[in-house]
């Protein structure tokens, strides 16, 4: 009895072992089929999450659940994006917010304007002129100064404000400093072209050295600040999932489930 107890538990064991295997394997084949390419890399000895998307990926943003709370966390992304029959492949903060959890600036979601922009002067990041938005149009992405954004009178699917901007059109923000000992975890979105780099800063770095990634390695002409020290990231292909305290706007790239978990579910 006892050895088949025992055989019995290596069965059950290797079969659990096989379907997390044969999940994770779904999960990463999804990764590469959305080019989702997220890679921890060293640059002038700090370390960074770099995730690189194409355009088209089908970026997203997240604030609110259906009843209108805020969603906060990338588990309660992933639970919405379920309820569609996809899955959560990559998620980070996506801007300045209340204690409420409410957009500091402009915030669209699926072509709803839920706040609109800011051009007010005042205290900390967001105001330190000029900042900037973060659009998604279907397969085209952008980042703009605010006073650019507006004078395009873009009317897109997605689009998150914050500040400030990193790289204004090849050039680092003029108020950024080369000398500055103002070192913070931070995270942030640039543009080249068709793609999309994500960037989370693991190590302590001033503004300067953060906006020199995205001018001088990543070669995006026009960058924008997301948040600091709150910084947070869900990456599956390198099985990452920060947690903490509640964020508000979340930026998200997601794939279909696998016809079998789609078909499992009511």
């Amino acid at each position: 009895m006892v050895g088949c107890l025992a055989k019995s538990s290596r069965v059950s064991l290797l079969s659990a072992h096989r379907a997390g295997a044969l999940a994770i394997a779904a999960l990463l084949a999804m990764s590469v089929a959305v080019q989702a390419a997220c890679r921890n890399e060293t640059i002038e000895n700090a370390k960074y999450v770099i995730c690189d998307f194409k355009a088209s990926d089908g970026i997203e943003l997240f604030l609110r659940d259906q009843q209108g709370a805020p969603l906060g966390q990338f588990d309660r992304v992933q639970d919405a994006l379920a309820a569609r029959r996809r899955t959560l492949l990559f998620a980070m903060n996506a801007g300045m917010y209340h204690e409420d959890r409410s957009p500091v600036g402009l915030y669209i979601e699926n072509g709803s304007e839920l706040k609109r922009v800011s051009t007010a002067d005042g205290p900390g990041n967001f105001s330190m002129k000029p900042n900037g938005i973060f659009y998604i149009d279907g397969k085209t992405t952008g980042v703009l100064e605010t006073k650019a954004f507006l004078k395009r009178k873009l009317k897109p699917a997605f689009a998150t404000q914050s500040g400030p901007m990193l790289v204004i059109d090849g050039k680092l923000h003029p108020r950024f400093l080369a000398n500055s000992t103002s070192r913070n975890r931070r995270n942030g979105v640039g543009v080249a072209g068709k793609r999309v780099k994500f960037v989370l800063a693991e190590t302590p770095v001033t503004f300067h050295e953060f906006a020199r990634v995205f001018r001088d390695v990543l070669k995006t002409p026009n960058a924008l600040y997301l948040d600091g020290s709150i910084s947070r990231l869900y990456a599956a292909d390198i099985h990452r999932n920060d947690i903490g305290f509640p964020m508000g706007p979340i930026v998200a790239v997601s794939a279909p489930l696998p016809a079998k978990q789609q078909g499992s579910k009511p």
